[in-house]
């Protein structure tokens, strides 16, 4: 059974409430009256802690209800988010911020948006309100045409780089190089893993210097400021690095897949630093990779989906795939509930 809310089975230490009330049973002492107490003082009933288990068969049906009740919380779907905005992180951040003041969404929660977005958030539909609205802002040709046009329960707007295909020419990609020697071997080593990692479908090639077709400046000189000519689409800036660039002292921040990236826009080109510049071993190698992919246009889908705008169907209910284990464990909690009744009830009578 997969859980909605994982979060919920942190709740299981509740398990020793019902343990604990059962062991403090008290049991009165046993007074007989005697003939000489008359020549007592008196003195008021004392109770004695009797340390073992009574109601074994109540304590166990008590302590199941706990764990279904637990369970089905855990799987019940809750409606709670509000309006939301899915982010493509790719995206340029002036024109996100402009297409979002433009819909009215300036005050709505943005969230990272996953890959084939439509198909995700037709899943993922029913975690919002039924009062909520969603906004989709998304490159050109990020988002795949889907066969059957999609329906949704909530208003949905779709916003996308008109006119503008951000998809990679060819598989190769030509990376300038320029670090100290004592770092040079360490981004000569990633970049072969990242060529490994992609099955040799994309190629980085390394030079010296960019060139015209040259996607990705890799830089780790120090405080050294680079040629006034070079110019790439995207810079990686060592963390030792970055006051070379007066850009990064106001950069947005951005966590994937564990990788935390700092980046700004400049004249340029796409400023990036992160601590993980360069990886210090394979597991950060390999998230980094992970991160990139995440960021990198993907080849251009056959039909991109362009901006548009899908009305409510009230008529299309979310895809709630843990429905069903949510409904037995229900009827579970309602029953194990009817026998903790019924034996409560007789132990009293």
């Amino acid at each position: 059974m997969l859980s909605s809310y994982p979060l919920w089975w942190l709740a299981l230490p509740v398990l020793l409430l019902p343990i604990w009330w059962h062991r403090q049973k008290r049991q009165r002492l046993k007074a007989e009256p005697l003939a000489t107490a008359r020549f007592l003082p008196s003195a008021r009933p004392e109770q004695l802690r009797v340390w073992q288990w009574r109601d074994k068969l109540l304590l166990l049906m008590r302590c199941l209800m706990l764990i279904a009740l637990i369970a089905w919380l855990a799987a019940t779907i809750f409606p709670w988010r509000g309006d939301t905005v899915l982010v493509d992180a790719g995206a340029d951040r002036a024109w996100v911020d402009q297409q979002i003041a433009a819909a009215g969404f300036g005050g709505a929660t943005r969230l990272p948006l996953p890959q084939d977005g439509l198909a995700w958030l037709r899943q993922h539909e029913r975690d919002w309100r039924s009062d909520a609205k969603l906004l989709i802002v998304a490159r050109a040709n990020q988002l795949a045409m889907p066969a059957r046009l999609p329906q949704f329960s909530h208003p949905v707007e779709l916003r996308t780089t008109a006119g503008q295909s951000t998809a990679v020419a060819a598989s190769e990609s030509h990376v300038a190089l320029a670090a100290q020697e004592t770092s040079r071997q360490a981004w000569r080593s990633l970049f072969a893993a990242f060529d490994s990692a992609g099955n040799r479908a994309s190629r980085y090639t390394l030079a010296a210097e960019p060139g015209a077709a040259t996607t990705l400046i890799v830089w780790d000189a120090l405080n050294a400021k680079p040629p006034a000519g070079w110019h790439a689409p995207h810079w990686w800036v060592s963390s030792s690095s970055t006051s070379a660039f007066p850009e990064l002292a106001k950069a947005s921040t951005l966590i994937i897949n564990g990788i935390t990236l700092k980046y700004a826009d400049s004249p340029r080109g796409r400023l990036w630093t992160s601590d993980a510049f360069p990886p210090s071993d394979a597991d950060t190698a390999h998230a980094l990779y992970d991160a990139w992919q995440q960021l990198s246009p993907g080849p251009a889908p056959a039909y991109a989906t362009p901006s548009q705008t899908f009305a409510a169907a009230r008529s299309a209910l979310p895809a709630i795939v843990n429905a069903r284990p949510a409904m037995w464990l229900g009827v579970v909690l309602l029953v194990l509930f009817m026998l903790e009744r019924i034996l409560t009830h007789a132990r009293r009578n």
